[in-house]
């Protein structure tokens, strides 16, 4: 439930991209939205007493989601500018569960099991419908590549993130990762133009990517993570591209075909045969 909850709340970072003012460059968005976040769950980890003094953080495992997290942003919301919001977050999280898999069991040793490889194979048929589907939907190849890129830079944050909570607890592990994630990508924030954020909708869309989008969101998806494999959490995660292809024709007149439709129920119908798993 944690993560689905999360899903739907990164949903809609590719809708509110998208709504944010001419100029906002992608790269300065994901930026900024790391800086806000990072800032939000340092902040809850510091009230809720969570950054204990003399907690030991393995470099390579924290650098790597931090790293990820920062090389997500970058390609994700490139992504999205150049082939769209519904076709970006579905190539992007629609590959994520397979990498997700195949890193959990090289690294981990977790075996998802026949009933995560059904609801992924179900949720990435559905994700291929939707991105075939043609409609109003426009497909750039750079943007696909870039867009896959942020699938795997997601898989591996999940994994190395999945690794840090073993024992540590989730609002520490997110304090940290986004933290160096922002840190990582502060430099653009002092190249990219940022005077959209004097302008009130470009405000309000920082402060939704980086309090709602982001803080919010990990905050949940930590703790979900914390009680089931890696494949799980990120197959759960394709709630993402059905919320984002939701807002996409909802707000911003993306239209779907019948192949669509089908696409978002295979979609759904992959991520009620996980969730019931999980409940068992």
């Amino acid at each position: 439930m944690f993560v689905l909850a999360a899903a739907v709340l990164w949903g809609t970072t590719g809708t509110a991209q998208a709504l944010a003012p001419a100029g906002a460059q992608p790269a300065a968005i994901g930026a900024m939205r790391l800086a806000i976040g990072g800032i939000a769950l340092l902040l809850l980890a510091g009230i809720r007493g969570a950054l204990r003094s003399g907690m030991r953080w393995p470099a390579l495992a924290t650098a790597v989601a931090g790293g990820s997290m920062a090389a997500y942003q970058i390609c994700f919301f490139t992504s999205v500018a150049k082939t769209g919001v519904a076709v970006a977050t579905i190539v992007a999280i629609g590959t994520a569960p397979i990498l997700a898999g195949m890193l959990g069991f090289l690294v981990r040793g977790e075996h998802p099991g026949s009933r995560w490889a059904m609801a992924t194979a179900l949720a990435v048929a559905g994700c291929s419908l939707l991105v075939a589907a043609g409609g109003s939907l426009s497909v750039d190849v750079l943007g696909i590549v870039l867009a896959l890129g942020a699938g795997a830079a997601y898989a591996t944050y999940a994994v190395a993130s999945k690794g840090l909570l073993d024992e540590r607890p989730p609002d520490a592990v997110m304090a940290v990762v986004f933290c160096l994630g922002a840190v990582l990508l502060a430099p653009l924030l002092f190249v990219a133009d940022l005077s959209w954020l004097a302008q009130p909708r470009g405000l309000a869309v920082a402060l939704h990517l980086g309090l709602v989008a982001t803080a919010a969101a990990y905050a949940l998806f930590a703790r979900g993570l914390m009680a089931i494999p890696v494949a799980a959490a990120v197959t759960l995660s394709l709630a993402e591209p059905l919320t984002a292809g939701t807002l996409g024709v909802v707000l911003l007149g993306e239209q779907l075909t019948t192949s669509a439709v089908l696409g978002i129920g295979l979609i759904f119908g992959g991520l009620v045969l996980l969730s019931l798993g999980g409940r068992r």
